[in-house]
């Protein structure tokens, strides 16, 4: 294929997608979507760092019930349990 044939391919694609993903920004609307990159690139800016490890499958439970009661994101409270734990 050509280059002149792959920058057109390449101009439908961005046409296409500015037609699928509609208008952001209005009252009522759900915010879009970040890509998987766009959210790394946050977390990053936050200083956030990917930490895994296997825990129990009655602990992970326990810590997610409390997530949903006290109306947190997961990762906000397992910070705080860990700190705690870590300052006993």
């Amino acid at each position: 294929m050509k280059r002149v044939e792959l920058e057109k391919l390449k101009g439908l694609k961005i046409v296409s997608k500015i037609h699928q993903g509609g208008v952001t920004g209005r009252p009522g609307q759900d915010a879009p979507e970040l890509s998987r990159r766009e959210q790394r690139a946050l977390d990053q800016a936050k200083g956030l760092v990917p930490f895994t490890a296997k825990l129990n499958g009655e602990l992970v439970n326990r810590i997610h019930a409390l997530a949903k009661e006290r109306n947190l994101g997961l990762t906000e409270v397992v910070t705080e349990l860990i700190e705690k734990g870590i300052a006993s």
